[in-house]
């Protein structure tokens, strides 16, 4: 009887899903922040980038049997899928989204972003910062849409912007440090 190895021979996902999530994170964040204006920059970054790249790597996740990359990327994939589809509201019969139901959208992704910083404590360093900030952004997101204080909207701006800069930070270190086969940029 022979034995299968369940290894596999994809690269690492883990840089695109990151390169998409922090990208992303950071222009949406400039807006919040007050810097840029929310247009069709944004969404496009939120479509491809955000959006597929993550569920692209999501899914290889899925082939190197990580659970946690493969419910992070495809989860925060279909975030930004689902945010776009808010913010454009391609189905005129259905009500556009109002502050308290984004409060609560925000909210939730908030508490699954806290469970999914719990489980960085397993990880190095990057990942936990990159969690963590996420957790704050969506609860100050939250936050701003249940009171409507432009402050708080102001300060979770930066907070993704944070976020966003420690993802990409996160992706190239991972893609320099195997390139090099040492540590370029620790985690």
């Amino acid at each position: 009887m022979s034995t299968q190895t369940n290894q596999s021979n994809i690269a690492n996902p883990a840089p695109l899903g990151l390169l998409g999530f922090g990208m992303t994170t950071c222009l949406l964040n400039l807006h919040n922040a007050g810097f840029i204006k929310l247009s069709i920059v944004i969404v496009a970054m939120g479509f491809a980038l955000g959006g597929a790249a993550q569920i692209i790597a999501g899914i290889m996740e899925f082939k190197k049997n990580n659970t946690f990359g493969a419910t992070a990327f495809t989860a925060y994939g279909f975030f930004w899928w689902s945010l776009i589809l808010i913010w454009i509201n391609p189905f005129s019969s259905i009500e556009a989204a109002d502050p308290a139901s984004m409060g609560f959208y925000l909210g939730l992704w908030g508490i699954f972003t806290l469970f999914m910083f719990i489980g960085t404590l397993k990880h190095n360093r990057g990942s936990q910062v990159v969690f963590g900030s996420l957790t704050v952004l969506f609860f100050l997101l939250s936050l701003a849409n249940f009171t409507g204080s432009d402050a708080v909207h102001t300060v979770a701006g930066y907070v993704g912007i944070l976020c966003g800069a420690s993802a990409i930070y996160n992706s190239m270190a991972q893609i320099l440090n195997q390139e090099f086969g040492k540590t370029v940029m620790p985690l």
